[in-house]
């Protein structure tokens, strides 16, 4: 076994990449990694990326570009054109993102009737207020996603980590909710709970060009306490100190770009009832952006 290949099995490795990257000063470990990643001198930037390499499966062949700057700029690289094509079915709603499907399903009303729960995790409940923010926007939002589903996306380091928008739609308000930064891989989902709750995210609620609602949560993590929303002007990361509720009044077109992380994390896309996760998502399966992931009741998903 050659030596990248023992490092990717230790990478690889959850427990270990649990207790690495959770048992440490997060905050601190990521702000030093949002500066350091930003160096543009090439030896930093070719040690770097030779030690990504090693730990992951990054492939940039699909990139626009052929050389980078920095660090970040590989982190938050486009892709040559023409590489995501859209599912282009009536009904369907495409992934906003590549990634790998973790929990999907059904948004559960609680007994009380105030609140749903969603799942990060078998076993691992938590609740949608939590999620959006218990406030009066918050509960508007859970109320009008009871019973609808929820489609959960991991992206890992060496992923593409811009997003999109699922179908056409109105972006009208972006709620900034500031956090901790775990890891956010299955064994960190599986032991620490609320753990989407806990960390860094921004709740955006889009308008579908039917009228019905969608909301997409970009979930930050450690390494990536940093987001870019092309319909604001600032960073959303840990310095940032500006309001927390931003209307916005932006329209997207399916498949337009939304933003980008500074490197991988989450992505939560809730629908209300009337739309449904599509049959081939399964927990585990890897998706690429603009394939389909939800669709309306309307209309078959059957490919």
């Amino acid at each position: 076994m050659n030596l990248r290949a023992a490092a990717q099995r230790l990478a690889l490795n959850e427990d270990l990449n649990f207790l690495l990257t959770n048992r440490v000063p997060r905050i601190a470990l990521t702000r030093f990694m949002g500066w350091w990643s930003r160096i543009r001198h090439r030896w930093v930037r070719d040690a770097s990326m030779a030690v990504w390499k090693t730990f992951s499966d990054l492939d940039l062949s699909e990139a626009r570009k052929t050389h980078f700057d920095s660090l970040h700029d590989c982190f938050t690289r486009e892709l040559k054109p023409g590489l995501r094509p859209l599912d282009g079915r009536p009904g369907v709603l495409t992934s906003p993102s590549d990634g790998i499907v973790g929990a999907c399903g059904r948004i559960e009303p609680l007994q009380d009737g105030a609140d749903a729960q969603l799942f990060q995790a078998k076993g691992f409940p938590y609740r949608l207020l939590d999620l959006l923010g218990d406030d009066a926007r918050g509960r508007d939002l859970a109320r009008q996603l009871q019973g609808g589903s929820y489609v959960t996306l991991r992206l890992t380091s060496s992923m593409y980590h811009r997003f999109h928008a699922p179908c056409d739609a109105m972006l009208e308000h972006v709620t900034y909710i500031s956090g901790d930064t775990w890891n956010v891989n299955p064994i960190a989902l599986q032991r620490v709970e609320r753990l989407f709750c806990r960390n860094e995210r921004a709740v955006l609620r889009l308008r579908r060009a039917d009228g019905g609602l969608l909301v997409v949560v970009p979930v930050a993590a450690i390494l990536v306490a940093s987001m870019r929303l092309r319909a604001l002007d600032v960073p959303l990361n840990l310095r940032y100190r500006g309001p927390h509720q931003l209307p916005c009044s932006a329209r997207y077109q399916q498949g337009d770009e939304l933003g980008w992380f500074e490197h991988g994390s989450t992505i939560l896309v809730l629908a209300p009832p009337g739309l449904a996760p599509d049959s081939s998502l399964q927990s585990g399966h890897r998706i690429r952006m603009g394939e389909a992931l939800l669709h309306t009741a309307s209309h078959s998903h059957t490919p």
